[in-house]
């Protein structure tokens, strides 16, 4: 635990204070006009490929390039002069907007209800198959020289994330009676449902959750991964920044206080993977704080 307290505050000490802040007001600003003018909500609601992934775009490409700019700008480095980066800071917001927008689906049965699950729990490993392959390419093509994007286990100190998941229990359970929360969780009530949750079996519970947990490994693998370990080569510590608003804005969708934390977690996932070079940390730390928060949407009562 102290080598991950002694990266986050080196971080802090060796960032200029300038981009830091300059970044953090930009993540609130973009915060404050997606919830003010329901821009997520506003996309989600057209119900089009095109307009989905457009408007996406627009938001992960302005949160992401922005803060190099502002790198730019404020500290004088010169990371565009790299068209291999310009190629690369174009290509990321492209990867995620698709995999946003993307909805592929079977035909599982004819009763819509046993129809929609299926397609639930198919959906986030097939995304994860996508996404996966596209940035296998990419890596293949300009990082082979490297582990694929974080894929790392090589003297990994566990005690550090299991310690942090504990710190994590009181707080979930103080949220998870809070009405927003639990309008959100636990998310296999969004798909069947409400009545029926308590009456699916055990192992459709296990499926929908195993499936919803590789969702975390397609996210860890794309932010973590690729956008520190694919940029680090020219951006070194600062690809952290970047990373952290570019997360923050695939949040837009959760409730407010789970989106303005997702800056700071992904900032401190973000420190932890440019030291340790794997993502197997913070992805145990993202997935046992989903799954946690899953566990006090059930065993909240007023949630089913």
């Amino acid at each position: 635990m102290k080598s991950i307290i002694g990266y986050i505050k080196g971080y802090f000490h060796e960032t200029d204070k300038r981009v830091l802040a300059i970044v953090s007001v930009l993540t609130a600003l973009l915060i404050f006009l997606n919830y003010h003018f329901g821009i997520d909500d506003r996309i989600d609601n057209r119900k089009s490929f095109i307009v989905s992934f457009l408007g996406r775009y627009i938001i992960f490409f302005t949160a992401f390039g922005l803060p190099y700019l502002v790198y730019v700008m404020v500290a004088g480095k010169d990371y565009f002069r790299s068209w291999h980066f310009i190629m690369l800071l174009v290509i990321a917001p492209f990867i995620f907007s698709l995999k946003v927008a993307l909805n592929p689906s079977l035909p599982f049965s004819d009763n819509w209800h046993v129809n929609n699950f299926w397609n639930h729990v198919f959906y986030w490993p097939s995304l994860l198959v996508i996404t996966g392959s596209i940035l296998f390419i990419i890596w293949k093509i300009s990082d082979s020289d490297q582990p694929l994007y974080g894929i790392r286990t090589k003297d990994m100190n566990w005690k550090p994330y299991i310690i942090m998941l504990l710190i994590m229990v009181p707080m979930i359970a103080a949220a998870s009676t809070q009405p927003d929360f639990l309008a959100v969780y636990p998310k296999l009530k969004l798909v069947a449902d409400v009545g029926n949750i308590n009456e699916l079996p055990w192992w459709q519970k296990l499926f929908f959750e195993l499936s919803y947990g590789s969702d975390f490994i397609t996210i860890e693998l794309f932010f973590r991964g690729f956008l520190i370990l694919a940029f680090i080569k020219w951006a070194g510590k600062d690809a952290i920044l970047p990373m952290a608003c570019f997360y923050c804005t695939i949040h837009f969708g959760k409730p407010l206080g789970e989106c303005i934390s997702s800056y700071f977690g992904g900032m401190i996932l973000g420190i932890v993977v440019y030291h340790t070079r794997s993502i197997f940390g913070g992805l145990m730390v993202h997935l046992g704080i989903a799954w946690l928060m899953e566990i006090g949407g059930y065993i909240n009562p007023l949630s089913l």
